[in-house]
């Protein structure tokens, strides 16, 4: 406690994965997905859009030396701390929260392998049917599956032009819900 007072031992990154991960979170709130697309405006359906980002944004930083790794797994880190958080607020005690943190690491992971499957090869099939069997798992069909899909395709292609060292200094953009209708990044 008191080396995080002196700022002994302090996280160099801190400043720059905060703002990188307001800014993932403002991504995964955008109106649109929620709104249009029939996402549920649910704490699992919040888990399941903010971890789309996360794994987009992953994914970009992904075999990126030097400061751009240390900064993914602090990411990685903030994240799984705000699940922490958000599944005590909801009501969880201290004895079960680390059945449910596991069970969302599990959820998180898999995600992250069938998003980027789909993602690598530009296969918007496949990652309709991995975002409709996860977001809308009781859906016989959700025809908005196509919205999110070409969100997501289009947020990688985005992210995937964005220069690594802007990245690193907590500087991201991501496009905008409405420009998926129309394949353009904002």
């Amino acid at each position: 406690m008191f080396k995080r007072l002196l700022g002994i031992g302090s996280n160099p990154n801190e400043l720059i994965v905060d703002a990188l991960y307001e800014q993932i979170v403002a991504a995964a709130r955008q109106p649109a997905p929620y709104a249009d697309w029939a996402v549920p405006d649910t704490p699992l359906g919040r888990f399941e859009l903010l971890s789309l980002v996360m794994i987009l944004v992953l994914r970009r930083l992904k075999g990126e030396p030097g400061a751009a790794s240390d900064v993914a797994q602090d990411l990685v880190d903030t994240f799984f701390r705000d699940m922490d958080h958000s599944i005590r607020e909801l009501g969880v005690g201290d004895v079960g929260v680390p059945k449910r943190m596991k069970k969302l690491s599990r959820m998180f992971y898999g995600r992250a392998q069938s998003y980027g499957s789909a993602l690598d090869a530009r296969d918007e099939g496949a990652l309709k049917a991995a975002l409709s069997r996860n977001v809308q798992p009781a859906a016989k069909e959700w025809p908005q599956a196509g919205e999110l899909a070409r969100y997501a395709q289009l947020a990688a292609d985005a992210l995937a032009g964005q220069e690594t060292a802007d990245i690193v200094a907590g500087r991201i953009s991501f496009p905008a819900t409405g420009a998926a209708a129309t394949g353009e990044a904002a």
